[in-house]
């Protein structure tokens, strides 16, 4: 099954949520000391075993028939303590991996950074503190000399809002601090180190397309009235603007700086030095966009997610597990918005994916229909924005494996391949076949061309 060359069909993971594997000189990050804590529903030593069973995760990949695989490297495994010290055997499990994907004619999209910090540096203030910007660029340089030969698509960094949000304002992902101040000063060298990799990265890595990804949480007002308005205003700002804005250029915006002075988050941006702008705003060549729900906004509800739906197994008819809304226009609407107003040279769908926990029957089949249907109408929806002339040139399913989503453990299933979490057996869903025949139609399709 051959996709179109010139269209990245692909399937995504991250380290932290896959690798397990504490050995070989890897240092212990943030989430790993979240998991010693009791803080995840399942532990994060074993996750899916990928680091010992890689090989077996490229042949289901390679039988898949992706033609693109995006991974993310655990910093602490590569330098255990965040800087200094390179431990030569993490660089040597991420060569071996990206040599056996290009032997299969699977092209690595390689992420730097997907959450997990070194401890080591977070107990030296973490991303607050400007010196995280430092050493998240030397890393960069350590990666992109060892695999810049081969890795020529790179990722920076992954959801920043989440890292910035959850991790240091609303404290329930790692590192667990509550604090607006510090967590806006967080997510701005955040967006710095971005900036400083990219370059990083076209030095040590020639000829590479480098770029971010972005999550949104496309909205609309509950009404037309003028609080609901001004709450989706809000949302929208603290949402998707605070992050999109800057990397594109136009800074941080205003009517969110005015907001969180007045709501008494911050007296000012003291923490944004001449330069940092120009150097978030160094011009990218993809735009990766992260892409799971939306949400109607009603005041009160400016700067949360709740959508009254729980988490959990057999969710109302429109919502998966997770308790999100299937939205799958909200998508269309938001790629034609971001073409527009943000001008990206390339959109890449860098996550898309639905959680339901269908598990083998007694044949041993996953009949997981319902992500089937989640994917199918995104990925009609990523076809009409394009239509419409959004520069889409990639669709990553998130993800290959059910693997440890983050607090929520294995309770989450949002794989390709069912994962017994005890004997790390992988079995294909039905989801794989569908995908699998999906992207094999899809040769001279004129909507799946360069951007």
């Amino acid at each position: 099954m051959s996709p179109a060359s010139n269209f990245w069909w692909g399937v995504a993971a991250s380290a932290f949520q896959i690798e397990g594997g504490r050995t070989d000189g890897k240092g212990d990050s943030i989430w790993d000391v979240f998991s010693d804590e009791g803080r995840l529903a399942d532990p994060g030593d074993f996750t899916c075993d990928h680091y010992n069973r890689w090989r077996e995760d490229v042949s289901l990949m390679a039988d898949l028939g992706v033609n693109a695989y995006r991974f993310s490297i655990a910093w602490t495994r590569v330098l255990p303590d965040g800087t200094g010290r390179v431990n030569q055997a993490g660089l040597d499990f991420y060569s071996r991996l990206v040599d056996e994907l290009l032997a299969n004619g699977i092209t690595p999209f390689v992420t730097l950074y997907h959450w997990d910090l070194p401890q080591a540096l977070q107990n030296r203030g973490g991303w607050p503190e400007r010196s995280t910007v430092d050493a998240f660029s030397g890393y960069a340089a350590v990666v992109g000399r060892a695999l810049g030969d081969r890795v020529k698509h790179w990722i920076t960094h992954n959801e920043p809002w989440v890292a910035t949000v959850l991790g240091h304002i609303e404290g329930v992902f790692a590192p667990g601090t509550k604090n607006w101040s510090e967590g806006l000063k967080a997510g701005h060298h955040l967006l710095l180190s971005h900036g400083r990799a990219v370059k990083e990265l076209r030095e040590s890595s020639p000829g590479s397309s480098v770029g971010i990804a972005l999550d949104c949480r496309p909205a609309s007002p509950a009404s037309q009235g003028s609080e609901d308005l001004a709450a989706h205003r809000h949302f929208d700002g603290f949402r998707n603007r605070w992050f999109f804005d800057p990397v594109f250029g136009r800074g941080y915006p205003d009517d969110m700086v005015e907001a969180y002075r007045n709501r008494g988050r911050i007296t000012g941006l003291d923490f944004v030095r001449p330069g940092d702008l120009d150097m978030i705003a160094v011009p990218i060549d993809f735009l990766g966009i992260n892409y799971y729900t939306s949400f109607a906004i009603s005041v009160g509800g400016e700067e949360s997610e709740d959508t009254g739906v729980a988490p959990g197994p057999d969710p109302p008819k429109g919502y998966t597990e997770m308790g999100w809304a299937i939205t799958p226009r909200e998508l269309t609407e938001f790629l034609v918005r971001v073409a527009n107003e943000y001008r990206p040279a390339e959109v890449l769908i860098t996550e898309n994916g639905a959680s339901y926990s269908d598990g083998p029957d007694e044949a041993g089949r996953v009949n997981d229909q319902r992500r089937i249907e989640y994917l199918d109408l995104h990925i009609e929806a990523a076809r009409e924005a394009a239509d419409q002339g959004v520069p889409l040139n990639g669709y990553f399913v998130w993800s290959l494996l059910d693997n440890l989503e983050w607090v929520s453990g294995f309770s989450q299933r949002f794989g390709l391949v069912y994962v017994d979490h005890t004997t790390g057996t992988r079995i294909p869903k039905d989801s794989f076949y569908w995908y699998r025949d999906r992207i094999g139609s899809t040769a001279g399709d004129a909507f799946y061309r360069s951007g």
